[in-house]
């Protein structure tokens, strides 16, 4: 992985507890079940050590890969950002969509992405189309159902 992984303070927040939870809690667990399981004999017909096995090499995955998303993360703090009308990552956007329906997107990591909540990545299609755009400005957005033209309202840094 050769890209910066912008991530904000919450969200690597939340990357590292789930490291630390697997490391600490899950990985040591599941070690004990499969001593335990394999101390009991034929491995071959042993569920608990199949599973276990099976599970701590599922543990052992994400926490590779939460490593490597730590080790390459760059916290972007949008609270300690001045004032300003222009979006950037971390930026709580309201923009009218061609619908004239009011909609409130916050750019975030990719690793933080939750649609739910209006969380999206700083490299989706919205998220390119809008950053360094300002309070007022039209964006064109090409999405599957055609063309269509926002009109950012509202930016804020929470």
């Amino acid at each position: 992985m050769d890209t910066k992984n912008y991530i904000t303070p919450q969200g690597h927040q939340r990357l590292k507890d789930e490291l630390l939870h697997l490391l600490d809690i899950e990985r040591p667990e599941i070690v004990n079940i499969v001593h335990w399981a394999a101390s009991n004999g034929d491995r071959s017909e042993n569920g608990d050590y199949i599973y276990g096995k099976k599970r701590l090499r599922e543990i052992d995955r994400r926490i590779r890969f939460l490593n490597q998303r730590l080790e390459f993360a760059v916290v972007v703090d949008p609270s300690t950002r001045e004032a300003t009308d222009q979006i950037f990552f971390g930026a709580t956007v309201t923009y009218l969509d061609g619908q004239h329906l009011l909609q409130t997107i916050r750019i975030v990591g990719v690793d933080e992405v939750n649609l739910d909540q209006g969380d999206v990545s700083w490299v989706s299609p919205i998220a390119k189309a809008i950053i360094k755009k300002r309070e007022g400005d039209e964006i064109t957005l090409e999405t599957p159902n055609g063309v269509e033209i926002l009109e950012i309202t509202k930016v804020s840094y929470e």
